[in-house]
């Protein structure tokens, strides 16, 4: 399996790319700003086409180039209904203040739309990819699940294992955790879909977040701040999260 991608625009967000391998179909996950001419770029070096674009959310900084990378190539935008009007007005999402910044630009849905749901899988590219609803983040925030070839210390496949992988958005960083200060968001909302999402995934499991670098969930349970009290008294006061919009 083929996963790569690179951080776009100003807010760095993470855009990922997942294949089965180089020369086949692929599936491309929050094109945020200025994503497009990279995007071509590593298409093009791993001889890819794209046939989906999955967002983790509705937030801008994710959703910015989805509608016009999709449309140039025909394929569908993925997207939680609740942050659905987002695509179309991402000031819904990130309120008047922020929403500020987008100064005159007009932003359009995509011409194909997906809704999705949770605990329902998708099958794009040739894999799986499951859905989880993660809302806290943004109403609509959702966790992807691949199952991805383990290798060894060596970079080598190991015959007959797999380690799950977890495109989150959002939802958790490394030593982190999302912001909930936008419209829609819940600290406590954001804390359960932790608890009932990603911790209960094997230590082992890959989180390639929106913003910042991998990590895994068994760091995360023994080292984020951030999830103290998740099984025992909670923190007491609302704690920001450090990335995204």
């Amino acid at each position: 399996m083929l996963i790569t991608g690179f951080p776009a625009g100003v807010f760095q967000t993470n855009c990922y790319v997942v294949a089965a391998g180089p020369g086949s179909d692929a599936v491309v996950i929050d094109p945020g700003q200025d994503a497009v001419e990279p995007l071509k770029q590593l298409l093009a070096e791993h001889r890819l086409n794209p046939v989906a674009v999955l967002l983790t959310h509705g937030h801008l900084d994710h959703t910015w180039t989805a509608q016009p990378f999709a449309d140039e190539y025909g394929i569908p935008v993925h997207i939680h209904d609740a942050d659905r009007p987002m695509l179309a007005d991402p000031a819904v999402g990130i309120g008047a203040a922020l929403g500020a910044m987008i100064g005159d630009q007009v932003f359009v849905e995509p011409q194909k739309v997906v809704e999705l749901v949770d605990g329902e899988p998708v099958e794009l590219a040739g894999i799986t990819f499951g859905v989880d609803h993660a809302p806290g983040h943004s109403p609509g925030s959702i966790v992807f699940t691949v199952a991805a070839p383990a290798v060894d210390g060596d970079g080598a496949p190991v015959e007959g294992e797999t380690v799950t992988v977890a495109f989150d958005g959002d939802v958790l960083f490394q030593s982190s955790i999302g912001r909930t200060d936008l419209p829609g968001g819940s600290h406590e909302r954001l804390l359960r879909s932790i608890a009932e999402k990603l911790l209960p995934l094997r230590d082992d499991t890959v989180v390639l977040p929106g913003h910042g670098p991998a990590t895994t969930i068994g760091r995360e349970r023994a080292m984020n701040p951030f999830l103290q009290g998740l099984t025992g008294t909670q923190t007491p006061a609302e704690r920001k999260g450090r990335y995204g919009l």
